[in-house]
């Protein structure tokens, strides 16, 4: 009789949880996120911007900052858009994002990253890249939401 008071107190336990998980995951919403960054250097760069968050129907500025190190040579300025889920808040985007990549463009390019950060919210993005840029390097994108 023991074991079976166990067992059911197991059970309940597991669906308990579950059903946080669940409520959790449900409760994560999603927006939408586009800002320009410029981006230049000559083995350590340096990138900056600033775009715009839109979430229920509100739209929330953002501010964008990053190094990267690795090989790095030229300047460009870089339009991106894409979604963002996993997010409760809009303040979740705020986060440090870091991207292992590579990338050249010469006068015009394209570039598609997915990153998270360290509050689970993911970017999905796609770009339109404009200027002299060759790089493959290890990058920290810092995205504050104002």
């Amino acid at each position: 009789m023991r074991l079976s008071s166990g067992l059911r107190a197991a059970a309940l336990a597991l669906t308990l949880l579950a059903g946080l998980a669940a409520s959790g995951a449900a409760r994560a919403d999603e927006g939408t996120i586009r800002f320009a960054v410029i981006k230049g250097g000559w083995f350590i760069g340096a990138s900056g911007g600033d775009g715009a968050l839109f979430f229920h129907d509100n739209v929330y500025a953002v501010s964008v900052g990053g190094l990267s190190a690795g090989l790095v040579f030229g300047a460009s300025r870089t339009s991106f858009h894409g979604s963002v889920s996993n997010i409760t808040s809009p303040y979740d985007v705020s986060g440090t994002y870091v991207a292992l990549g590579g990338g050249a463009a010469l006068l015009g390019g394209g570039q598609v990253l997915v990153l998270q950060n360290e509050k689970g919210a993911q970017l999905k993005l796609t770009g339109k890249q404009i200027g002299l840029q060759v790089n493959i390097d290890l990058s920290g994108l810092a995205i504050t939401v104002k």
